[in-house]
């Protein structure tokens, strides 16, 4: 099994903190945030990730992870030249993964409990599915992908809904099969220009066998000033 993380957005709601850097290599408790979502992985058993970022800051990631070595994996970058969404990131990584299963982590999601998400994501090596989706319950719903459910069977995924159908959020944490470049590649970009990860998440649901699991620890999407601080104090805390 593969892993992919994710880092290649400018970081905007984290000005000026990200103007000089990749929101990803800033501080959470005693690391740098991008060396959480290496730990989740790699204590999945996962040595062989790719790592996508924008141009602007690859040599400083570079710097700080190297080959992998120290972090006991294998890394392999890939520049995300024009920042157009989360699938269109997940498409540069098609040749990389080719038909091995694969995790995917946005690298600004933070996870209290790292041991409760590499347990799911191993389960899901062995399984049959072809995607694993993960959630949890929040009090701002319209700022996620929320799923959507009819009794407790996951039907749909709608991104960012004014009237939000559950307080589920899809969290950024993914697990596929090679299937999953298919409907990326048949994808259409948003209103908002963008190639949306709830659309090819909401394909899968529909229209492949898979799962859902809906995480018991803490997680924070560290991506503006008041959620940065609360996965600060989050990992202090666990750290």
């Amino acid at each position: 099994m593969k892993g992919i993380i994710l880092t290649g957005g400018t970081g905007s709601r984290l000005m000026p903190l990200t103007r000089v850097t990749n929101k990803c290599l800033l501080p959470v408790g005693r690391k740098p945030l991008i060396c959480h979502c290496l730990d989740i992985l790699t204590q999945s058993g996962i040595e062989d990730i790719m790592l996508v970022t924008g141009p602007e800051h690859m040599g400083q990631v570079i710097s700080l992870l190297g080959s992998g070595a120290e972090y006991s994996c294998q890394l392999t970058y890939k520049v995300q030249d024009k920042a157009d969404g989360i699938a269109a990131a997940l498409k540069l990584c098609s040749n990389f993964a080719r038909d091995e299963r694969f995790s995917v982590l946005l690298g600004d999601n933070v996870f209290e409990n790292k041991e409760e998400l590499s347990s799911e994501i191993k389960k899901f090596t062995s399984s049959g599915d072809e995607y694993k989706l993960f959630t949890k319950k929040v009090v701002d719903p319209h700022r996620f992908g929320v799923a959507v459910y009819d009794n407790e069977k996951l039907i749909d995924i709608v991104e960012k809904p004014k009237v939000p159908p559950s307080d589920q959020a899809i969290l950024g944490l993914y697990c596929y099969t090679s299937t999953v470049f298919d409907v990326i590649k048949d994808l259409k970009p948003s209103a908002r220009g963008e190639y949306e990860i709830s659309d090819v998440n909401s394909h899968m649901v529909k229209n492949s066998r898979g799962s859902h699991y809906e995480v018991k620890g803490g997680w924070v999407d560290a991506g503006t000033h008041e959620s940065y601080r609360k996965a600060n104090k989050m990992m202090w805390n666990v750290e």
